[in-house]
């Protein structure tokens, strides 16, 4: 039986989750790999808040979460590459040296063959100390799941450690949610040592779980439900927008549930209360709720958002506020 074979009857035996496997897969005590999509502020004048971005990164970094930038939530779709560039190089000058930290490679709107696009890109996040992660693109959509899988190959051969990212339609028209097929044959590539799964479908994350434990038990699997941050009590870790909003609560609730203390529970809630406001439609004018609130906190120094991106109401701050509360911020 050929390769191709085996991953169609694969696919053929998924069965799909039910609540029952949801309940007993619930992992307590589990140390959890958390990591922040790290929001780009902007000054009064419409320029990028450098220092503050850099003291936002070293903030979450001393809290015990990995930065992620040039994501969605740093507008990686409406950047130049050459603020893509400035980007990697304030991240490293604010981290120091050794400090690892995720990058997005987001090739989406530039001419070219996709996979020296996408090998550009990661050799500039490598020689930066970055881990590259690997936006979809609509230039693949609809390919067949080993016309993609022998993409990804090319692109990854060589590297140490790359993530791959399935992006929801609803955060970028360039996202994509991998079908079974594609899924596993994405686990097959060594280079490749996690994926992003911002699907927002809790059942769809629990299939992808299941298959991870069965197919490759080291790969790991980042929860990007900003509407369901509990995901980590089901074996995900995680790189969320949300965790960019307080990265110190966050990394205190993996704690907490690492030592097993019942204040995860309120806490989590109160995180989620903020992800649920933050994340409402349109879900890409988070990141405008994320510049409301950190400079409501006194962290950036204006509510700007890059000015392409969807805007909130002028009343943003009186939710967020309510939010900020919760958490005892």
């Amino acid at each position: 039986m050929s390769v191709q074979d085996s991953h169609v009857r694969d696919c053929d035996t998924m069965s799909k989750p039910t609540i029952q496997d949801l309940a007993s897969r619930r992992k307590a005590c589990r140390k959890v790999e958390g990591i922040a999509a790290a929001l780009l502020p902007y000054q009064a004048d419409g320029k990028i808040a450098v220092e503050a971005f850099q003291r936002h990164l070293i903030a979450t970094h001393r809290a015990g979460l990995m930065n992620a930038v040039n994501m969605d939530t740093g507008y990686v779709n409406y950047l130049t590459n050459e603020e893509k560039l400035d980007v990697l190089r304030w991240s490293r000058q604010a981290l120091g040296e050794g400090v690892p930290f995720v990058a997005g490679a987001y090739v989406e709107n530039q001419d070219g063959d996709v996979v020296s696009l996408y090998r550009r890109l990661m050799a500039a996040i490598v020689e930066a100390g970055g881990i590259p992660i690997l936006f979809p693109t609509a230039r693949l959509h609809r390919k067949a799941a080993c016309e993609r899988a022998s993409v990804y190959s090319a692109v990854c051969r060589g590297y140490t450690q790359v993530l791959a990212f399935e992006l929801s339609p609803r955060f970028a028209a360039s996202g994509e949610i991998f079908d079974a097929e594609t899924f596993l044959r994405l686990l097959d590539i060594p280079e490749i040592t996690g994926m992003k799964h911002s699907s927002l479908d809790r059942l769809l994350e629990l299939e992808r779980l299941s298959w991870r434990d069965s197919h490759r038990p080291d790969f790991r699997i980042y929860t990007g439900n900003d509407l369901g941050i509990d995901m980590i009590e089901y074996g995900s870790d995680y790189l969320l927008g949300l965790a960019t909003f307080a990265p110190e609560k966050f990394a205190q609730r993996d704690r907490l549930w690492a030592a097993g203390d019942p204040a995860y529970y309120a806490l989590t809630d109160a995180l989620q209360y903020l992800g649920n406001v933050a994340f409402r439609e349109p879900i890409p004018a988070y990141k405008h709720s994320a510049a409301v609130f950190l400079h409501y906190l006194g962290r950036i120094p204006t509510d700007l958002s890059h000015p392409a991106n969807p805007k909130r109401p002028v009343w943003e701050k009186e939710m967020l506020r309510d939010c900020a509360t919760r958490l005892e911020l």
